[in-house]
């Protein structure tokens, strides 16, 4: 699995250079995982969100980016989280596989590198809500059939997502994207919702764990030879008004 260098960027580019890591990555047969900042304030919504439900969840008066996502899932507020990107290649057993199944085999590994470094974190088991949880549907993994419209991540956890049982706390939840190329995994994690830790340490154990799942081992590789153009054209495409508001 190749482990590619951190880059800080805008929403719009940071979701092209997701995408392209998926159609465009040269060596097309390993997987590919890496993890990246923000320039700024954030918030990215999933694929097939409606954009009026978008605005009313968003901050009135204040600057940030706004961009719709390749995969499905819930908006997410990034000014607070650690936010990573997983391509798994078509022909793994889980392109294969159903999205469920995917999506609890890496929060199964990112909940163990949590609890390695004495976060208590689990994934959860059951589907249903918890009682006293309010607002929106959460951002969960595609397509999960126990998952109505996706909401405002965070707001509440759905089968698989990464969470803190006895304070009802959602830590982690992902969304996904599969096509002929392989699948793509879009995750993020609530910093806020977890005690001190070093990320750097905390990205080593997951990553070790996703690629031992995966049947591999986890390699840095420099930043692959992406087509400027293409990235620039893809970037100005997701910052478009078009995009934003194809639904």
């Amino acid at each position: 699995m190749h482990l590619l260098p951190v880059r800080t960027a805008g929403a719009a580019e940071n979701m092209a250079l997701d995408f392209l890591l998926l159609q465009r990555y040269p060596t097309a047969s390993v997987p590919r995982f890496r993890h990246y900042e923000w320039r700024g304030p954030a918030y990215t919504f999933g694929y097939s969100q409606k954009i009026d439900f978008v605005r009313s969840h968003l901050p009135a008066a204040e600057s940030f980016d706004l961009c719709r996502r390749p995969t499905g899932g819930g908006m997410v507020d990034h000014r607070t989280d650690w936010t990573y990107a997983l391509v798994i290649p078509r022909g793994h057993e889980l392109y294969d596989a159903r999205a469920a199944l995917s999506y609890r085999i890496v929060h199964e590994c990112l909940a163990a590198a949590l609890v390695a470094l004495g976060q208590p974190a689990e994934v959860k088991s059951q589907s249903v809500s918890w009682p006293d949880e309010g607002g929106a549907s959460a951002s969960s993994g595609q397509p999960l059939s126990d998952i109505a419209q996706p909401g405002v991540c965070f707001q509440r956890a759905e089968l698989y997502d990464v969470v803190q049982a006895s304070r009802r706390v959602k830590i982690a939840g992902a969304a996904q994207k599969r096509n002929k190329h392989g699948l793509l995994f879009q995750g993020s994690i609530e910093k806020g919702s977890l005690g001190p830790i070093d990320w750097d340490l905390f990205s080593v154990k997951f990553t070790a764990g996703i690629a031992q799942a995966l049947g591999t081992t986890a390699q840095p590789t420099p930043w692959p030879e992406l087509q400027e153009d293409e990235v620039t054209g893809l970037t100005e495409q997701y910052a478009s008004v078009e995009w934003t508001e194809s639904r």
